[in-house]
């Protein structure tokens, strides 16, 4: 099963990312990122070994919201 996975890239599941990417992501510190997935500001899943992993796309998502213009 691992061995397809490895092929397509648009054939796997979500992508999720560990914290210090979404910090390099948001420019923000590791320790940010934990505290706003603690808060409820970021979403995210547990692993089985109770590590936090971000979806990829909502993180980019949130990126692209905040580095736009404010309009007024």
């Amino acid at each position: 099963m691992a061995a397809q996975r490895k092929g397509n890239p648009s054939t796997q599941g979500p992508s999720y990312l560990r914290a210090a990417e979404v910090a390099e992501i948001l420019y923000v510190s590791p320790k940010t990122v934990s505290r706003w997935a603690k808060e409820g500001k970021l979403p995210f899943m547990k692993t089985l070994g109770g590590h936090r992993r971000y979806p990829a796309t909502k993180i980019r998502e949130l990126a692209e919201e905040l580095r736009e213009e404010p309009t007024a």
